[in-house]
């Protein structure tokens, strides 16, 4: 790579990067291109040159975040486990990504205020769909809580999560993380939606346990990430 390449690269990822911060604070139609301008320290010019349009623009810090929120699906579908305990963990992972990154943020916004681009949940709901249907079949569902009902309870967690970070940012830094908050509903949850919840049958994953010995516990490969945590945590 040349250096003047070198330097459209990062003058393209810097443009991404403040048309994100903008876009998620003040919509589509609130972002003026001199803002995003101003924010990444690059002229008018050069950010024609990368997007010939807003619309353009909004495309590819789209393509940003759905691009992160595809790495976590592979990440999470990849981990053993039972099907259940990876619905939880997806949940997880896709409010920590709210919560996280920008740009996922700002997919999730610019999706409803564009409409025709594609909806966030669009991206990750197969997954989460085909993970229950296998959870239904193994048998981890209670009679009445179907693949299809626990779907809409993702669906209203992570809508309600996204809400909550962007309606309540102080509440939510005082009563800690969206992601430890979600997993305390998921704890209460289960409590109704696990086959394990059940008088004995806790005996058959320990996801229910209260003794910090027994909790079971997944690596993912990715310390840094704090999925591990959030396995051993999210159903205890």
């Amino acid at each position: 790579m040349t250096k003047q390449q070198g330097r459209a690269v990062r003058t393209r990822a810097a443009l991404v990067q403040a048309a994100a911060a903008h876009f998620d604070r003040e919509g589509y139609e609130g972002t003026s291109l001199s803002k995003v301008c101003g924010t990444a320290g690059t002229s008018l010019g050069a950010l024609t040159f990368h997007f010939p349009t807003k619309g353009a623009l909004a495309d590819a810090v789209m393509a940003e975040g759905r691009a992160l929120t595809q790495a976590a699906l592979l990440r999470i579908s990849a981990l053993p486990g039972p099907a259940l305990r990876k619905v939880v963990g997806l949940t997880l992972e896709l409010t920590r990504l709210l919560e996280e990154e920008t740009a996922v943020r700002c997919a999730v916004r610019l999706a409803r205020e564009r409409p025709g681009t594609g909806g966030w949940s669009d991206i990750w709901r197969p997954v989460v769909k085909q993970l229950l249907d296998q959870a239904h079949s193994n048998g981890q569902l209670r009679y009445g809580a179907g693949p299809a009902e626990v779907a809409m309870l993702v669906e209203y967690l992570t809508a309600g999560a996204e809400a909550f970070l962007r309606g309540r940012p102080d509440a939510g830094a005082a009563a800690g993380t969206t992601v430890a908050q979600l997993k305390s509903v998921w704890r209460l949850a289960l409590a109704g939606v696990c086959v394990t919840a059940e008088a004995g049958a806790a005996e058959e994953t320990g996801w229910l346990r209260t003794d910090p010995v027994d909790r079971p516990t997944v690596q993912t490969g990715h310390d840094d990430d704090g999925l591990s945590e959030h396995w051993a945590a999210s159903c205890s």
